[in-house]
C-alpha cells in the first residue's frame, strides 16, 4: 500500500490520517468506511485512503483533476472504491448526501474559498450525526513569512505577517493564509472538538531539494524531522501547513 506522493512534505498528515481511519474502525464496528475528500483533485490522499479498504467519494471542481483521479484509481487498482464528482464545498450538498461519512477530508480547500467558516461549516455537516472524524489541511502564514524573507524579500514577509489574509503582495498565488490558532477557532466553531495539530512542512521547503537526494539517508531523517517538529507549538506557528484532526463532541446521536 503506497502513502501519498511527495512524502517527506505529506508523511506527517498520512501517518495522523492513518492512526484516525484506523482508531474510526475500531471504534465504529467496521472495517469500511465511508469517506468524503473535498477538493481531493487527482487522489493523492483518496487512493491511498482507498487502498486500506475505504470507500472514498472526492468531491473536486475541475473536470481534468478528476480524469486524473480515475486513471490513478485504476493504475493502483481500487476503481470499485472510488467515485469522483465535480462540484465544490459551497455547493456540496448538490453533489453527496449529507450526514453520510465517517470520515472528512477537507485539504487544500479553506485558501481558496471566499467564505472558510461556511465552507468548513458545510464539510463537517457531511459527518454522520454526533460521529465522524475530519482532517483539515491549510497553508500556515509562519512558513510564508519565513520563506520570503529567507529568499531577501523583506517587504513581502512583513506585509504577509501584518495582513489580513497573510498574502505577501499581489503576486501572491495564495489566496489566504492561517495561524495555529484561527485554524482551530473555525473548526470549533462547528461543534467538533480538536483533537490534535500538527505543522506540516516546517523544514521541507526551505532545504534544498538537491541536497536531500545527494546526501545518504537524508530523505529518510528529514521526514523523521518533520514528524518530531510537528507537535511542537514553536514549529506549527513556522510550518508551511497546519494539519487539524477533529471529533464529534457527542458520539452515537
Amino acid at each position: 500500500m503506497s502513502r501519498p506522493s511527495a512524502s517527506r512534505r505529506t508523511a506527517v498528515v498520512w501517518e495522523v490520517l492513518r492512526g484516525a481511519l484506523d482508531q474510526r474502525v475500531k471504534s465504529g464496528g467496521t472495517d469500511v468506511l465511508d469517506v468524503l475528500d473535498t477538493g481531493g483533485g487527482t487522489g493523492n490522499f483518496a487512493v491511498p485512503v482507498a487502498e486500506l479498504g475505504h470507500r472514498v467519494t472526492v468531491v473536486d471542481p475541475s473536470p481534468n483533476a478528476l480524469f486524473g483521479l480515475e486513471r490513478r484509481a485504476a493504475e493502483a487498482g481500487v476503481e470499485d472504491r472510488v467515485r469522483g464528482v465535480q462540484g465544490d464545498a459551497h455547493g456540496l450538498f448538490d453533489v453527496v448526501e449529507r450526514g453520510g461519512y465517517d470520515v472528512v477530508l477537507c485539504h487544500g480547500v479553506l485558501e481558496y474559498v471566499d467564505d472558510p467558516a461556511a465552507a468548513l461549516g458545510n464539510v463537517v455537516a457531511a459527518l454522520r450525526p454526533g460521529t465522524g472524524t475530519l482532517s483539515l489541511l491549510a497553508a500556515g502564514l509562519g512558513g510564508a513569512v519565513f520563506g520570503r524573507a529567507l529568499a531577501g524579500h523583506f517587504t513581502e514577509a512583513r506585509r504577509a505577517l501584518t495582513g489580513p489574509d497573510g498574502r505577501w503582495g499581489g503576486s501572491d498565488p495564495m489566496p489566504r493564509r492561517f495561524t495555529p490558532e484561527r485554524l482551530t477557532e473555525l473548526v470549533d466553531a462547528t461543534g467538533l472538538n480538536v483533537t490534535a495539530v500538527h505543522g506540516v512542512r516546517v523544514f521541507a521547503d526551505l532545504i534544498p531539494g538537491a541536497l536531500v537526494e545527494t546526501e545518504p539517508d537524508a530523505e529518510r531523517a528529514l521526514v523523521e524531522l518533520e514528524s518530531a517538529a510537528s507537535e511542537l507549538p514553536a514549529f506549527q506557528a513556522v510550518a508551511s501547513q497546519l494539519h487539524v484532526l477533529a471529533e464529534a463532541r457527542y458520539h452515537g446521536g
